[in-house]
């Protein structure tokens, strides 16, 4: 199973993106084949009137993934904008989807509320999900990790992949190829496809569709192209040109910022991954605490206070039992309270600090990881490629 992820470089990241994103990023990419690109592209389509601080940006992003755990050894790392097939899928996409549908993503509507500063009514910001659907089906990738808010995302990729296979995966003598795709399996595992492919299309027996899913992925003697063929055929349909990617639910805490909002450089409450230490304990002095206690006598209530929410992402069960009963009492500090994150945060960022300033000193070697990651995503972006201009019939002689 490949994954698929991106990241827009519209600054430094912070403790919102480790948590809700590099995290997850550093154990996926043990477990599946991972891309992860720079989405520098759809940074333009809120910040098209400031594109400047793409550049910098970019790079101290991927020191930033590098310096947090990310192998480039194991994932690949690329720039989306230099894998123009990106592009071009997104414009062969947009000939058959419907405009509807990008109407109704809900985040088209919520961003614009959210971003009145900025005039979003362009194009590139209407079809910007059709761009993220371009992005992962590229890459067929199968698994693609997002918070809440992108699932409605992935599921548009799911139907515009579903309506490119249905226009476009009926090849000419189509049962006669399939068929002679089964005999490519082998006797046993022929007669075990047709058999589960019956259950499925004569009874409806779904746990007979996810076994012949099963077979077919560990068929190691047949084509690619006969393999998603099969797939096709398993449902009664054409060759499957763009497989259909799953959302997989990134279980994050929400990361609080320092004002009790959300973290976010535009309510400018951030920790960033390399705050210099004394301005990590400056901003967490700093910061409010439960308006209703104003002296160090008055008891105070944690779950009104903004560090509390830091607690329940830094804090054992111990240590959380600890503020609960102190603040209620008045037998803790705000000061004690924040003590014990100002150390925990600083403890969590030292080893991404001292990786990212040594990764800095070798700015060639970060762009030699992009440009090899470059490479590789262009051999894969161009393999689907060759494939959909085939299937439209763009493969002209």
């Amino acid at each position: 199973m490949r994954v698929l992820s991106g990241m827009r470089p519209t600054g430094r990241l912070h403790l919102g993106h480790y948590h809700g994103v590099l995290k997850n990023w550093v154990k996926l990419q043990t477990e599946y084949e991972c891309f992860f690109f720079v989405a520098d592209w759809h940074a333009l389509t809120t910040h098209y009137e400031d594109p400047q601080i793409m550049e910098e940006s970019i790079w101290d992003m991927v020191v930033d993934w590098l310096a947090a755990g990310i192998d480039s050894g194991t994932a690949t790392l690329f720039i989306q904008s230099r894998i123009l097939s990106h592009a071009e899928l997104h414009v062969l996409l947009s000939m058959v989807t419907p405009l509807s549908w990008l109407e109704r993503v809900p985040s088209y509507k919520d961003q614009q509320a959210e971003l009145k500063d900025r005039d979003l009514l362009t194009y590139g910001f209407l079809g910007y999900p059709l761009l993220q659907s371009a992005d992962i089906l590229a890459y067929r990738a199968g698994i693609v990790p997002v918070g809440e808010d992108q699932v409605a995302h992935v599921e548009l990729t799911r139907e515009i992949a579903r309506r490119f296979n249905h226009l476009y995966g009926r090849e000419p003598d189509y049962e006669n190829r399939a068929e002679e795709a089964i005999k490519k399996m082998g006797k046993k595992n022929a007669k075990l496809y047709r058999d589960l492919r019956t259950a499925y299309l004569e009874q409806g027996n779904h746990e007979a569709l996810d076994t012949a899913h099963a077979l077919l992925e560990r068929q190691k003697n047949i084509a690619l192209g006969d393999k998603e063929r099969l797939f096709g055929y398993l449902e009664g349909g054409g060759k499957i040109i763009l497989p259909e990617p799953k959302a997989l639910l990134t279980l994050a805490p929400k990361m609080p910022g320092l004002d009790g909002r959300k973290m976010s450089k535009s309510y400018n409450n951030v920790i960033s991954l390399r705050e210099p230490p004394v301005e990590v304990e400056k901003k967490f002095r700093t910061m409010p605490t439960d308006p209703a206690r104003v002296h160090r006598s008055d008891p105070g209530n944690p779950d009104k206070c903004p560090v509390w929410d830091f607690h329940l992402i830094y804090s054992d069960g111990e240590k959380k039992d600890w503020v609960q009963k102190g603040c209620r009492s008045a037998k803790i500090g705000c000061l004690e309270c924040k003590q014990v994150i100002i150390d925990a945060v600083l403890a969590e960022l030292k080893p991404i600090q001292e990786r990212a300033a040594e990764l800095s000193r070798d700015p060639l070697a970060i762009k030699n990881i992009i440009a090899e990651g470059c490479k590789r995503a262009q051999a894969t972006a161009e393999a689907t490629m060759a494939e959909v201009r085939d299937a439209i019939g763009l493969n002209y002689s």
